[in-house]
């Protein structure tokens, strides 16, 4: 599955319009490289992106075309969060 696809099917990122900006602008890394909105992801690949004041760093753990907000966060396991508090 295409990288900004799995983040918006997840619910990491909200838009997938989004995503594919957040990617482009060299935001998202997997697996310690910067990742382009086309990049493939699969299980066990690490995400990690950068935000304004935070990042977060993910392990995916599955891999779904479509699934209920509820069951998004089993697609994921959080490894760090961060939140820079000013």
């Amino acid at each position: 599955m295409r990288l900004d696809k799995y983040l918006k099917v997840s619910r990491i990122i909200k838009r997938r319009t989004a995503a594919k900006e957040a990617c482009e602008g060299g935001r998202v890394i997997i697996n310690g490289k910067t990742a382009k909105p086309s990049t493939e992801v699969k299980g066990g690949d690490i995400i990690q992106i950068k935000y304004a004041n935070s990042s977060l760093k993910a392990k995916i753990l599955d891999i779904k075309n479509h699934t209920k907000k509820e069951d998004a966060q089993k697609m994921y396991e959080i490894i760090t969060d961060t939140k820079d508090v000013k």
